[in-house]
């Protein structure tokens, strides 16, 4: 579609791509055509291989896979990104220095690969040779980061560096434990990208290119198009089930945004609200089981909780949050009088179903094999196969081959990224292990949380989860969840499961760290550096940082479920009963309500702010589960139902009686 007058158009390719561009680091790649741009792909179609033939062929040391997997990006990596935005309009232009730090980068840690068992048999007595390709190997991977990822990550890295020097330890302790140990560079942060999330960055590619998205979008509009404020109801859906393969919150806002913005502004939705719709959506495509984000792999790893377990647990929450946000964008529409899409424009149910559902099917696989004790590498990897097998049963969802290169390439793109934020956030958990800050770090938050006076008054559990809440969101304006996840998990996690011992609440390890996991993601909707929301904002042409406000508004339920699931961790499935999970289910949707009509001040007409608040409190006791709770909570609810459809009914007579 070419570009109109209309500021409702929807996006062409090249607009999206350069939205993408523009917000998100990753994309920032240089463009190459002819003989470059085959060279480039076969590198990409190479390191694929190279990660299938290891997981399903090879049996390496983890210290020797994870280096080669290091190595390869790092040379791709210096390929594919510039020193500065600006460079990537040269066609087939690599400067030579940056054929230079690839090489060395990549011959640093190959140099690691090739003298393995030399290196192993030395302990930390390393030699003098191995310092300096050590230090060369953690600069290019520094300054590789800055260019895919960006600074803050490698602020807070540096602080720790700087700590363990100052702390006493000399510079060939520190390269030992960064480079040549599996707690630095390539510890258990790159080991699980490696393993497990490198395959489901590729099914995703796979999926993304079988069509499913624009799948999810019509399977949204058949479902939620016809209905009152329909374009963002479907935005909600599809962002939600685009979730499920996406990892990044501002590709997600942009791939269905371009789509969905444009839709919700012609039916009569504020630019700053319909952005906001499309930005929490598609954060929120995060926490959606079964894939959900990248870090998730990480909590699995450092839990110890199995993966399929954190996904189940994750059902819950994610629908609350949705379901706000469906909530809220319903009782907007309402207050401004919004129809749905024309019936002719909504695709039919069943039709398409029949006719595409069976690109569902590699998800279905993919969760069925994990259930029956397939590992989620195994399962990402027949999850793959099977996307590419589906796409055969129809003609216009069939791979050519061009289709393949290009799902291969983009997979293997799109780990570097993630594996870089990895490879940093592994140094940080290295010093950790050398210096013992993050037990100094530990015990100072936990001394300031249990305090005689908190401690008295209960209150150090609720204080530990709002210093962890704020510095997540703080650390995570900047560094990716996958990085924040791991900062946070090493030293905020534990100190909040020590406050809950203070006051005598057991808080599930898994409870904590879904605490951080929830607010590491939601840095990308609350202002000031809100990605996604800006994202957003720029298909809608709206101000970004009132859409921000009004993302983190609707995302309101994110902000409220990770306090309750860690006082009552029922709602992750712990110690729940079939019986006990429907109650929670249903009276947890009937106060998500009872929150959205609270927040968005309108049901049948507006509501006073007495009468939202006390719509907000009710919902509060229903989310939080305990059959008390819910009985009180309940009984407000239906006070406030009541007294409102009296009101209304009361404003109806007047009108008729004025007419």
């Amino acid at each position: 579609m070419n570009q109109t007058n209309d500021d409702n158009h929807i996006l062409t390719e090249e607009e999206t791509e350069e939205l993408i561009v523009k917000f998100d680091r990753e994309s920032n790649v240089r463009h190459f055509t002819g003989i470059p741009d085959i060279i480039i792909k076969c590198l990409l179609i190479l390191f694929a291989v190279y990660v299938f033939w290891v997981t399903l062929i090879a049996t390496l040391p983890e210290q020797v896979r994870r280096s080669a997997f290091l190595g390869i990006l790092v040379f791709i990596g210096y390929l594919l990104y510039p020193a500065r935005k600006g460079m990537t309009k040269r066609i087939n232009y690599i400067p030579w220095y940056d054929f230079i730090l690839g090489v060395l980068g990549s011959g640093s840690f190959f140099y690691y690969v090739i003298n393995f068992r030399t290196i192993i048999s030395r302990a930390v007595l390393i030699q003098p040779m191995d310092i300096t390709v050590g230090i060369i190997g953690i600069l290019i991977l520094a300054e590789l980061c800055r260019r895919v990822v960006g600074l803050p990550i490698l602020v807070v890295a540096t602080g720790f560096i700087t700590f363990a020097f100052i702390d006493g330890f000399s510079l060939r302790r520190v390269i030992h434990q960064l480079f040549y140990t599996t707690d630095g560079v390539i510890g258990t942060p790159i080991g699980v990208c490696s393993t497990f999330i490198v395959l489901f960055i590729f099914l995703a590619s796979f999926l993304e290119k079988s069509g499913i998205a624009k799948f999810f979008i019509d399977l949204a509009n058949s479902v939620a198009g016809f209905s009152v404020g329909g374009p963002a109801k479907v935005a909600v859906i599809a962002s939600a089930l685009e979730g499920m393969i996406s990892g990044s919150s501002v590709a997600n806002t942009v791939g269905s945004g371009s789509v969905t913005i444009p839709m919700m502004k012609k039916t009569g939705y504020k630019p700053e609200f319909a952005a906001a719709v499309e930005a929490a959506a598609s954060t929120g495509g995060q926490i959606v089981p079964p894939i959900l984000g990248a870090a998730a792999f990480l909590m699995a790893e450092f839990t110890g909780i199995p993966y399929l377990v954190i996904a189940g647990s994750a059902i819950l929450p994610a629908l609350l949050y949705f379901t706000g946000i469906f909530f809220v964008v319903h009782f907007e529409a309402k207050k401004l009088g919004l129809e749905g899409l024309p019936k002719e424009s909504i695709p039919r149910f069943l039709p398409l179903i029949l006719t595409k559902g069976y690109l569902f099917l590699p998800v279905i696989i993919l969760v069925v094999l994990m259930g029956v004790g397939f590992t989620p590498a195994y399962a990402a990897c027949f999850g793959v196969l099977s996307a590419f097998i589906v796409s055969f049963f129809r003609k216009d969802t069939r791979f050519s081959r061009a289709g393949f290169v290009e799902a291969v390439t983009n997979g293997s793109r799109n780990t570097i990224g993630v594996a870089i934020a990895c490879a940093v956030a592994g140094t940080i958990i290295g010093i950790v292990s050398l210096t013992g800050i993050g037990q100094l770090l530990i015990g100072q938050l936990t001394s300031i949380v249990n305090n005689p006076f908190l401690a008295s008054t209960g209150t150090s559990l609720l204080v530990a989860l709002i210093i962890t809440m704020l510095t997540c969101l703080i650390i995570g304006m900047g560094i990716p969840t996958t990085a924040n996840y791991v900062i946070m998990a090493t030293i905020t996690a534990p100190m909040v499961l020590n406050a809950g011992k203070a006051i005598g609440v057991e808080v599930p390890l898994l409870a904590a760290h879904m605490f951080v996991f929830y607010f590491g993601i939601l840095a990308d909707i609350t202002p000031p550096v809100a990605l996604a929301a800006y994202a957003g904002a720029a298909i809608a042409k709206s101000n970004p940082i009132m859409t921000a406000v009004n993302a983190t508004r609707l995302a309101i339920a994110a902000f409220i479920v990770p306090f309750i699931f860690v006082f009552s961790p029922e709602m992750l499935l712990i110690g729940t009963t079939p019986l006990s999970f429907v109650q929670i289910i249903i009276t947890s949707i009937i106060g998500m309500f009872n929150i959205a009509i609270g927040v968005e001040g309108f049901m049948l007409r507006k509501l006073g702010v007495p009468l939202r608040l006390v719509a907000i409190a009710a919902g509060l006791m229903l989310i939080d589960p305990g059959v008390i709770l819910d009985l009180i909570g309940i009984a407000i609810s239906a006070f406030v139902i009541f007294i409102h459809v009296i009101m209304y009914r009361k404003d109806k007579r007047k009108l008729a009686e004025a007419s």
